[in-house]
């Protein structure tokens, strides 16, 4: 049977990422050793660590994944890739180049008879005003065409730079550990939301960078799919069971 598979959180490019090529590789060889078996691939944002589209312009680098999303959506994978807080600047590239579904919202869907919201998770309940500012900046169209009038030569390396910076702000450029139910904003979230869609089974984020599977209720969870800079780690659903694991180099799912 067909699975469908969930991650997030790569930040390909990344300047505060030492391992980048074998990162980006390591992310191109799970994605080729689940091809053969996936129904779709959803991809929850934040897989570069900035992108930026111009017209005629796009980022340099990142082939080893374009072509692999490419590959897999030209052998009839789904392929979902939502933007982020860090490549919220998508335009049609992706979608006409590699043939991906791009998706700027929240998206509620039925995967084999089962609901499921799916999104980043930036932007959802997080109390920060600080963010909530930045994020509505990002957002901006007249800000998003005033920063497209920059040469690329200049633009695309204040973005790198930027994000870089936000990353090393961190400690050792981790997200906090998870804060417990009652504090992680979006666990309080999906409670909030469940009540007034309780329809809902399954409830999965990219954003935070941990690890997290959590029930709600009897018969809805949460998962926070981790990233692919410590972790490398995913979710798959195969129409009975969502398993949130990490990806080990050298391990071939096709034979699960």
């Amino acid at each position: 049977m067909k699975k469908v598979y969930f991650l997030s959180d790569a930040h390909l490019g990344s300047r505060a990422i030492e391992h980048g090529r074998m990162q980006e590789r390591r992310l191109v060889n799970f994605l080729d050793s689940i091809k053969h078996q996936a129904e779709a691939v959803y991809l929850l944002g934040d897989l570069f660590d900035f992108w930026f589209e111009f017209r005629t312009v796009v980022p340099k680098g990142y082939t080893r994944f374009l072509g692999k999303i490419s590959e897999l959506t030209d052998m009839g994978v789904e392929v979902h890739f939502f933007i982020g807080n860090h490549d919220i600047w998508c335009g049609d590239y992706l979608t006409q180049e590699c043939g991906v579904i791009m998706h700027t919202q929240p998206l509620t869907t039925e995967i084999f008879g089962k609901e499921f919201f799916l999104a980043h998770g930036d932007g959802l309940g997080d109390p920060d005003p600080k963010f909530k500012l930045l994020r509505s900046m990002f957002h901006n169209r007249t800000l998003q065409r005033m920063f497209a009038a920059i040469h690329p030569r200049w633009s695309m390396d204040l973005g790198l730079t930027w994000a870089k910076h936000s990353r090393m702000k961190r400690v050792d450029g981790k997200e906090p550990d998870y804060m417990g139910e009652n504090k992680e904003f979006l666990v309080l979230f999906s409670k909030q939301y469940l009540k007034e869609h309780p329809d809902i089974n399954y409830f999965i984020y990219g954003h935070r960078h941990i690890m997290l599977d959590l029930m709600l209720s009897s018969s809805a969870r949460v998962t926070i799919l981790g990233d692919w800079i410590s972790y490398f780690s995913y979710a798959v659903f195969d129409g009975e069971n969502l398993l949130l694991d990490q990806y080990i180099e050298g391990e071939d799912l096709n034979n699960e």
